[in-house]
C-alpha cells in the first residue's frame, strides 16, 4: 500500500507550485523561510518517503520526533528556553508531519525566532555580570549536564544558572592563572563575539538545522546540506581543503571535531581525536590564543584553515571531558590532504617471546580509497587500498615476517569495493558482505581474488572509530576464522548513503540554487547474517575502552537504524582459528592485564575518564577544583616519569637487538596486539 502511495506521490516533487509567504510580516525583526526553502521542504520529505531505506510513515510518531530534534538543536542543555516556552510550543508537537509536506515552515521559523530573543537576553546578561567579583570560597556547584532537569520556570532561575555558568567559566581562567582584568577582557570578547553570531544568524541556518531534525528522525546518516554547505561537503569529500584535515560541527556553545581525514596534519599528529572540542585558536607559534567558545562552527572553520605551510595551535576539551577539566594544545602545521600519507603503509617489528624472535608486520590501513578514475581505465596499476596492500604484503614476505597484524583504529571506512577485494587478499574467495536495499532485495558480493595473495598468521586491531568499510573488511576475517580480531567494539554504521542534489528531482531547474541531500538507501549484513549496524565487530579479545555504546558510535544515536539478521550466505570457515586458542589469548591478555605496568596505568586512565564523565556537575570552589588540577597533573608527570625509564630501557634493548624493537613503542595497545600475534602463533604450533 505504501509503495502505491509513494508512486501516486513521486510526480508531485515534480510539479508543485509555490505559495508566496509571509509577505506582509516584519522581515527586519523575525527570520523568514524563502521561497526557495518551501520548495527544498517539499522535495526533501516526498525524497525520504519514497527512496530512503526506513520503510516509515511521515506521520504523527515521527512528527514528535522531528519536534524534539529540533528543540534538542536549539537547546539541548535547556539553558535558554523557559518552560512556558516550550508548553507554548507543544501545539506543534504533531503538526509538522503535515505542514513540512505541504512547504508550511511557520512552526520552525516561530520557535527558532523565540530562541533568538532568549539568547539574547541571557548574553545581555553575560556581559552585564562578566565583571562580577565571584566569591571562590563558596562551596557550590554548577550542573553542566541538564539533559533530565526540568527547564527553568522563571528569568530568576535562568539568572541564577548564568550567574553559576560565568562564575564557572571565571574559575577556568583563575586556574589557568589569569588575573580578574585579564578574566574580564576574555570573557567580554568571548560573550561580544557570541552576540555578534546570534546577530548573523540568517533564515537559510534556521531551515538548514530544522530540516536536519526532520532528516534525522529518519536516521542518523541522512543530512541536508545548503547550498554553502553543500559546496564546502563536496570540497572536503574530494579533499582538497588546506588546512589541518578535521570536519567541524556546532556542539551547543562548542564546535567538535566530528571526523579526522586520513592523511591530513590532524589524524598524522596523534593527538586529536573526534569528540575532541575546539576552545581556543593561535596563529603562528607565537600568536595570542583566541577563545572561541560560543563562536559558530564556521567562524572556528575559518580560523583553523589557512594557507599550506603556516603553523596553527589549537585548544582542545578533550571527548567526553567535563567543562573545568585540563585541556591539551596541539601545534599543527596546515598543508593539503597528503594522498600518500592516507595510503596503507607498513613497518617491521622486531618481538622476542618465549625464547624465539619474531619479524612482525604491521600493516596500517588508515582508509579504504580508490582512484575513481584508475579503476575505470580497468587494469591493475592504479591506486587503491588492495593494490598498496597487495604490494606491501609481497614486500613484508620479503623481509620473511611470521605474522601481519593490519591496524584498522579510526578507520571510518570508504569505498566498498575496497573493504571486499581488501578481504580477498586473505580469503580463498567467497561472499564477503551482503547487502538489502528498501525493496528488500539481497545483493551478495564475492571478492574477484581466487586464492589468497597471503596465507600466513594475521590479527586485525579495530577500535570504537572503525566503521563501515572497516567493519565489513574485520567482519569477514572473523567469520571466516580467518585471523583474530582484537581492539574495542566498532562503530556499528551498517548503513550505506547516497548523495543527490535536490534539482535532480526536479524535471524544470528553477533560478533558486538548492542544496544537497545524504540519505540511507541500503544495510550491511555479514556473511553470517548479522547486521553490523549497532553491534558493528565485536573483537575476539577485547580492550579496556574509554568509550562506551551508548556514549560514542551508532548505538548513542536515538534515530539508528535497528540491528536485525537476514539469512546466512554460503560459506566454509576456515582452521586459522578456534575455541581453543582464542581462550589461550584471552587467558595471556588478562595476565598481561594485570602485570604490564603500561596496561595497568591506561586501564587507570581509563577508570578515571569515566568515573569524570558519570559526574553531572562541577564545583565552583577554588580549593576543590585546584585540588582536582593538581591531581591530574602529579598522575600526568607520573606516567611520564615511567614512561622516560621505560623507553630507556627500551632503546638499549632495541639498539642491541640491531633493529626496531617492539619496545620502542609507546603504543600500549598495539604492542599488546603484536604480543597476541606471538600467542596466537605458538597457540597455533601447539595445536598442530
Amino acid at each position: 500500500m505504501k509503495m502505491i502511495k509513494k508512486l501516486l506521490w513521486l510526480p508531485l516533487a515534480i510539479f508543485f507550485t509555490v505559495p508566496v509567504y509571509g509577505a506582509e510580516r516584519d522581515s527586519t525583526e523575525y527570520l523568514q523561510p524563502t521561497a526557495a526553502h518551501l520548495k527544498e521542504s517539499r522535495i526533501i520529505v516526498q525524497i525520504l518517503d519514497y527512496f530512503h531505506y526506513r520503510e516509515t510513515d511521515l506521520d504523527d510518531s515521527l512528527s514528535s520526533v522531528i519536534y524534539n530534534n529540533f528543540i534538542e538543536t536549539l537547546d539541548g542543555n535547556k539553558n535558554y528556553f523557559l518552560a512556558s516556552d516550550i508548553k507554548s510550543f507543544e501545539k506543534y508537537r504533531y503538526e509538522l508531519d503535515n505542514r513540512s509536506k505541504e512547504g508550511d515552515l511557520v512552526p520552525a521559523f516561530y520557535i527558532f525566532n523565540i530562541y533568538k530573543k532568549r539568547v539574547e537576553a541571557r548574553l545581555e546578561y553575560a556581559l552585564a555580570h562578566v565583571t562580577d567579583e565571584f566569591d571562590f570560597d563558596k562551596k557550590e556547584r554548577l550542573i553542566f549536564d541538564r539533559e533530565k532537569e526540568p527547564y527553568a520556570e522563571n528569568v530568576e532561575e535562568l539568572d541564577d544558572l548564568w550567574r553559576k555558568t560565568i562564575k564557572n567559566q571565571a574559575l577556568q581562567l583563575k586556574l589557568s592563572g589569569s588575573d580578574y582584568d585579564k578574566i574580564v577582557d576574555v570573557l567580554t570578547k568571548r560573550y561580544e563575539r557570541f552576540q555578534s553570531n546570534v546577530s548573523k544568524y540568517n533564515s537559510n541556518d534556521v531551515f538548514e538545522m530544522f530540516m536536519n531534525s526532520v532528516t534525522n528522525a529518519f536516521d542518523p546518516h541522512t543530512n541536508y546540506f545548503t547550498p554553502l554547505n553543500a559546496e564546502d561537503f563536496q570540497m572536503q569529500s574530494s579533499k582538497s581543503l588546506e588546512g589541518i584535515g578535521a570536519t567541524l560541527q556546532q556542539d551547543n556553545d562548542f564546535t567538535k571535531i566530528t571526523e579526522l581525514r586520513p592523511g591530513g596534519p590532524a589524524f598524522l599528529s596523534g593527538e586529536i581525536e573526534a569528540e575532541d572540542r575546539v576552545t581556543g585558536v593561535a596563529q603562528g607559534a607565537d600568536g595570542e590564543m583566541i577563545d572561541v567558545v560560543g563562536w559558530r562552527s564556521d567562524e572556528v572553520a575559518g580560523q583553523i584553515r589557512g594557507p599550506k605551510g603556516t603553523l596553527v595551535r589549537l585548544q582542545l576539551l578533550p571527548a567526553g571531558a567535563t567543562p573545568g577539566s585540563e585541556m591539551k594544545e596541539v601545534m599543527l602545521v596546515r598543508d593539503k590532504i597528503k594522498l600518500d600519507e592516507s595510503r596503507a603503509s607498513s613497518k617491521v617489528i622486531k618481538y622476542t617471546e618465549g625464547g624465539k624472535d619474531y619479524n612482525f608486520g604491521i600493516v596500517t590501513v588508515p582508509d579504504f580509497y580508490l582512484d575513481p578514475e584508475g579503476y575505470d581505465k580497468g587494469g591493475e596499476d592504479y591506486t587503491s587500498t588492495t593494490n598498496d596492500v597487495r604490494k606491501i604484503i609481497k614486500e613484508l614476505e620479503a623481509e620473511s615476517v611470521d605474522g601481519i597484524m593490519l591496524d584498522l583504529r579510526n578507520n571510518g571506512g570508504g569505498q566498498l569495493v575496497e573493504a571486499i577485494s581488501l578481504s580477498g587478499l586473505f580469503l580463498p574467495g567467497g561472499t564477503v558482505v551482503q547487502v538489502k536495499d528498501s525493496r528488500a532485495q539481497i545483493q551478495k558480493y564475492d571478492d574477484d581474488n581466487k586464492g589468497m595473495t597471503y596465507e600466513g598468521p594475521m590479527n586485525v586491531m579495530i577500535n570504537r572509530f572503525s566503521a563501515s568499510a572497516s567493519e565489513i573488511f574485520a567482519g569477514a576475517i572473523q567469520d571466516y576464522k580467518r585471523g583474530v580480531i582484537v581492539g574495542e567494539q566498532s562503530y556499528g554504521k551498517g548503513t550505506v548513503q547516497n548523495v543527490r542534489g535536490l534539482s535532480d528531482f526536479l524535471r524544470e531547474k528553477g533560478e533558486d540554487e538548492l542544496g544537497l541531500l545524504k540519505f540511507t538507501i541500503a544495510k550491511f549484513y555479514r556473511v553470517t547474517g548479522s547486521s553490523t549496524q549497532h553491534k558493528g565487530v565485536t573483537p575476539d579479545i577485547e580492550y579496556p575502552s574509554v568509550y562506551s555504546a551508548d556514549e560514542f558510535g551508532e548505538s548513542s544515536k536515538p534515530s539508528a537504524l535497528p540491528w536485525d539478521k537476514i539469512a546466512s550466505a554460503d560459506f566454509k570457515t576456515l582452521d586459522y582459528v578456534d575455541p581453543n586458542m582464542l581462550s589461550i589469548l584471552e587467558k595471556r591478555h588478562q595476565q598481561r592485564l594485570k602485570e604490564d605496568q603500561t596496561l595497568i596505568d591506561l586501564q587507570e586512565d581509563i577508570k578515571q575518564l569515566r568515573e569524570n564523565r558519570k559526574r553531572k556537575y562541577v564545583s565552583l570552589n577554588y580549593a576543590e577544583r585546584k585540588k582536582e588540577q593538581d591531581d591530574i597533573e602529579k598522575r600526568r608527570k607520573d606516567r611520564e616519569l615511567k614512561a622516560t625509564v621505560s623507553i630507556g630501557d627500551s632503546l638499549d634493548d632495541a639498539s642491541s637487538a640491531g633493529g626496531r624493537s617492539l619496545d620502542d613503542m609507546k603504543d600500549a595497545y598495539l604492542k599488546e596486539s603484536i604480543k597476541l600475534l606471538a600467542d596466537q602463533i605458538l597457540a597455533k604450533k601447539k595445536r598442530g
